[in-house]
């Protein structure tokens, strides 16, 4: 049963149907993002850790877009890395691309031993406020 006070949003990827699952759901000025992947528009994975940083931020700023927010409207993101090192230096690399003020937004990277898709290296879940 949809819940006619929340806006939910899909991407088109075919996982969203195989886990059953929203890319987001906003509830009054709330957008809760569900983990991100570095995926172009087919689902296709880029390589690499710098590459997937800088899709799957491109992807959560077409979420917010989507809502009629930007990145400066997050206030946390938990970033789910395979190795952090490389994690690390790649949100210390794109954190200032994408947001104007890294520094304002409450960030929580883990290192875990895998995630969902084969090859993928990062995850971003993001909470957004207006």
């Amino acid at each position: 049963m949809a819940k006619t006070d929340r806006q939910v949003q899909s991407l088109q990827m075919p996982w969203e149907e195989e886990y059953g699952y929203a890319q987001a759901v906003k509830k009054g000025n709330t957008v809760w993002i569900s983990g991100q992947l570095g995926h172009d528009d087919k689902g296709n994975m880029a390589e690499g850790m710098d590459a997937q940083t800088l899709k799957t931020y491109g992807n959560i700023k077409k979420i917010l877009e989507n809502y009629g927010m930007t990145m400066d409207d997050v206030v946390e993101e938990v970033i789910y890395v395979t190795d952090m090192a490389s994690g690390f230096q790649a949100r210390k690399k794109y954190g200032k691309q994408f947001y104007s003020d890294p520094k304002q937004i409450a960030s929580t990277m883990v290192v875990i031993s895998g995630l969902a898709i084969p090859g993928q290296l990062i995850e971003i879940k993001i909470v957004a406020q207006v």
